[in-house]
């Protein structure tokens, strides 16, 4: 699903991202909300506390981590549809995370484009 992007939070923001959501639990150090330009902030979809420290950023853990945290998502469904799928255009995940391939964002877009693929 090319329309679902990952972006950092402390990347400026581009007409690109189309709608610009946020998908970490806590706000990014140092980010103004008027430098976030968010459409929203997506609390819900992040990872569980106990899921995040646990994963800690590690990619020795990153296929568990992935599997445990779409098992969090089955639960949020409608969250994920109202708030990514039902989106027209492009849709930018978020995420403060320096590591830009073992994250949340990119574990939330691989868990979209499955659903979107059913």
């Amino acid at each position: 699903m090319d329309r679902v992007r990952t972006k950092r939070i402390y990347e400026p923001a581009e007409s690109a991202d189309g709608a610009r959501v946020l998908v970490d639990r806590l706000w990014p150090r140092g980010v103004s909300k008027e430098d976030a330009a968010l459409d929203e902030w997506a609390r819900e979809l992040a990872p569980s506390d106990e899921l995040r420290t646990w994963f800690d950023h590690d990619p020795a853990k990153w296929d568990a981590f992935v599997r445990r945290y779409h098992e969090e998502l089955a639960g949020e469904r409608d969250l994920v549809a109202s708030s990514v799928l039902d989106r027209e255009g492009t849709v930018t995940l978020l995420y403060a995370a320096s590591d830009t391939e073992h994250n949340n964002a990119v574990a939330l877009r691989a868990y979209v484009e499955r659903l979107a693929e059913q």
